[in-house]
């Protein structure tokens, strides 16, 4: 079946991501491949593959697509790995994950945004994709020790049980900061446990609630 918005995948993949300095050629493959319009509602159908956040429903966002690409080439992740994210919305970016990883694990709060998202998973084909409602900020141990860990929400500092879920060699990504205005932060674990903390570019993400996130949305 033809796909009506090829063209326009394309086209964003190439000026929108590419373009910004994404350079990766198995993340760009999987935006080119992502139907990023199935995972807005219908009436944004249109708008889904311009440069900014759509809104879901339920207070949540799915992200501009060039940030999307950009924590994903930053979280480096192989064929080999198993994946934690935290947050997972409309599922755009535990899709993308799914293409260039072994396993995604994905942790949504909100159960109507989990119970949208997982036949989305069915419709793409994505048979390495589990999907629980719960407190992401309290990771899932069941799959613990991860390879890489992506969190998709902006928290005040990174959540303790996450670092902890973490395997030797893995990288975690999150955005940190206040509310309405954090930065990219990536931690290393190394062979032996020890964790290095860098600073990327400045985002704005909605807030990570949880027990080791924010304890209420902002006023």
């Amino acid at each position: 079946m033809s796909d009506p918005f090829a063209v326009q995948r394309e086209r964003m993949v190439r000026d929108l991501i590419a373009a910004r300095g994404v350079k990766d050629e198995r993340v760009l493959g999987a935006m080119r491949w992502a139907p990023r319009h199935l995972f807005v509602k219908d009436h944004l159908q249109r708008q889904s593959y311009g440069d900014h956040a759509l809104p879901i429903g339920t207070g949540q966002t799915i992200s501009q697509p060039y940030i999307v690409a950009r924590m994903t080439e930053l979280l480096e992740v192989g064929p080999e790995h198993s994946v934690l994210e935290i947050g997972t919305g409309s599922g755009y970016q535990t899709a993308i994950l799914a293409r260039l990883a072994r396993w995604v694990y994905s942790l949504e709060r909100i159960a109507e945004l989990a119970r949208d998202a997982i036949p989305r998973m069915r419709q793409l084909g994505l048979a390495n994709v589990k999907i629980q409602v719960f407190d992401g900020t309290v990771g899932w141990s069941e799959w613990a020790p991860y390879d890489r860990i992506l969190v998709t929400a902006g928290a005040p500092k990174v959540p303790e049980p996450l670092l902890g879920q973490l395997a030797p060699g893995g990288v975690l990504l999150v955005p940190e900061g206040p509310f309405n205005a954090q930065k990219l932060v990536i931690y290393r674990k190394s062979a032996r446990g020890g964790v290095r903390r860098s600073e990327g570019e400045d985002v704005a993400f909605v807030p990570l609630l949880g027990r080791h996130g924010w304890k209420e949305p902002p006023k």
